[in-house]
């Protein structure tokens, strides 16, 4: 299985395929150190590219290195990400052509009330932000909570994560594995366009976006 990096359509530069893959694949593992979620923070603080991807329940982060961390997010994706032990990989959903870009959902988290996340992978189902389901209601909740409720018991946001919607966290945003190392300038591939896809990924401007876990791969 070939796997490359070259510009894309949803954001900046994306991972394709050079090779058919079937559904149900093990494409490529989602790399890199391992490090806290608090240490995410210091280490991209202030910067508007992020590739963590959060691990169990989001307290450990994948700070994406290698070849995955190119993986755009999409509403409509053709992969999937899911843990095996204690590592990440990115799984096929459906059958997918030799040429297509890989996506997955980024399902992101821990994101500022006013980064939005927008998502541009121009699917008939988009739903117009990279961010989770269960973000969207936080940060709506947040955004008309009284304010004296938003105090010391509110969610505190950070950067924002990716993770897997289903069972962990994973983070980008703008995107991430099979490894392969090349090295393109982070700066340039996952700084989503102001604003999923993980921006690409978005890596939405501004804040570290951890992408969730994500829902149970085909079997």
């Amino acid at each position: 299985m070939g796997l490359i990096v070259r510009s894309s359509f949803i954001h900046a530069a994306g991972c394709y395929t050079t090779t058919d893959i079937a559904k149900g694949t093990r494409i490529v593992e989602y790399t890199g150190p391992r490090i806290t979620k608090d240490e995410g923070d210091d280490r991209y603080e202030g910067r508007d590219e992020t590739y963590l991807f959060g691990l169990g329940d989001g307290e450990v982060v994948i700070d994406g290195n290698g070849i995955a961390s190119f993986i755009n997010h999409s509403c409509d994706p053709n992969c999937d990400p899911d843990d095996v032990g204690d590592r990440m990989y990115i799984f096929a959903l459906r059958d997918i052509k030799a040429g297509e870009e890989l996506t997955y959902e980024y399902n992101l988290y821990d994101g500022d009330e006013d980064d939005p996340a927008p998502c541009y992978c121009g699917a008939k189902n988009c739903r117009g932000t990279m961010y989770s389901d269960e973000e969207v209601n936080r940060i709506r909740a947040a955004k008309i909570a009284p304010e004296e409720g938003a105090g010391a018991g509110a969610p505190v946001a950070g950067n924002r994560i990716s993770g897997n919607a289903g069972g962990g966290t994973a983070a980008n945003s703008t995107g991430s594995s099979g490894d392969s190392g090349g090295a393109a300038d982070p700066a340039l591939v996952h700084a989503q366009a102001p604003d999923k896809a993980e921006g690409k990924l978005l890596r939405p401007a501004g804040k570290n976006a951890t992408k969730p876990k994500p829902s149970a791969r085909p079997r």
